[in-house]
């Protein structure tokens, strides 16, 4: 299914939230709460696409019965005006290729595949994982490099011989060397995001078509303001936005795990997306109050305020 968001240069949209899985008091999935969720990223969050069942929509901890009706949820809810990346990869390469085939017949318009994380495969490895992933579907593919994660790193010239394969179009960048990535985007067209929070603008700056975030639940239409602003070349004006959201990044990001906090940030906001699942906690009241307090630092006005 084509995307009806992308374009050459930014094919999977340029404001994407890596989006959480609602749960219910007891651990079950919320679909209501999913296809609710989704709406509110699309339509007032400004995001011109989400990533379905990655880290932070906890799937490790999702079967994968789950990640196909959460996947169908969201393409139903916001398929017509969204991307919709499913999250496909994990540490078997045969596993990866079974959930990329399922998101393509649940409607997926792309495919996000993480480096195979525990048992640290070769670059090798990677080059032969990711192929076979690619190989599986018609679908376009970003690789989701985070080696802070997964132990390793996808090195230049993997990501130079990964960029001759049609259906490997774009990385999500949580590895942080933007010297390294602007020479992959110097030598080959792959199409590069920024998948770290803190350095959504300097990624813009080296020539990133836009962002993989965690804050853009709660702060996606300032996001898309920003990559709008550079993008129309008001750089003073990108940047202004970025030091605003910088207590929002920190209360989300750097408190505690990610998936975590936003959910604590979406009830500050009047959005409830439910409970974590185990191994993962809900945040606690000392957290939630300084959560709070780097929200409002940077503008939001939470639902009881």
């Amino acid at each position: 299914m084509a995307s009806p968001t992308g374009t050459s240069d930014a094919p999977f949209g340029r404001m994407l939230t890596a989006m959480v899985t609602p749960f219910t008091s007891d651990g079950a999935v919320d679909y209501e709460g999913v296809q609710r969720l989704a709406t509110y990223l699309v339509d007032e969050q400004r995001n011109d696409g989400l990533i379905v069942s990655g880290t932070t929509g906890e799937s490790p901890t999702t079967t994968d019965e789950e990640k196909d009706r959460i996947l169908r949820a969201v393409v139903e809810a916001v398929g017509d005006r969204a991307s919709v990346v499913a999250g496909a990869g994990t540490n078997d390469t045969r596993h990866s290729v079974e959930l990329a085939r399922a998101a393509e017949r649940a409607g997926a318009h792309g495919l996000l595949v993480v480096t195979p994380y525990y048992n640290k495969p070769p670059q090798e490895g990677l080059v032969r994982h990711f192929t076979a992933v690619a190989d599986a579907t018609e679908l376009p593919v970003m690789l989701y490099d985070i080696p802070g994660r997964t132990g390793v790193p996808i090195q230049t010239e993997t990501l130079v011989r990964l960029a001759r394969h049609p259906r490997i179009v774009a990385v999500k960048d949580a590895k942080g060397d933007l010297f390294a990535g602007s020479q992959v985007m110097a030598t080959t067209d792959l199409v590069f995001y920024s998948g770290d929070d803190l350095l959504n603008l300097p990624w813009l700056s080296v020539g990133a078509a836009g962002a993989v975030s965690v804050v853009g639940h709660v702060v996606g239409a300032e996001l898309a303001s920003m990559i709008d602003l550079y993008g129309s070349g008001d750089v003073a004006g990108a940047l202004a936005v970025h030091r605003q959201l910088l207590p929002v990044v920190t209360g989300v990001m750097q408190r505690t795990q990610g998936a975590i906090m936003v959910k604590a940030a979406l009830k500050l906001a009047g959005q409830d997306a439910g409970f974590v699942r185990p191994p993962l906690v809900d945040a606690t009241h000392e957290q939630v109050t300084l959560l709070r307090e780097d929200l409002i630092a940077g503008g939001l006005k939470l639902a009881d305020s």
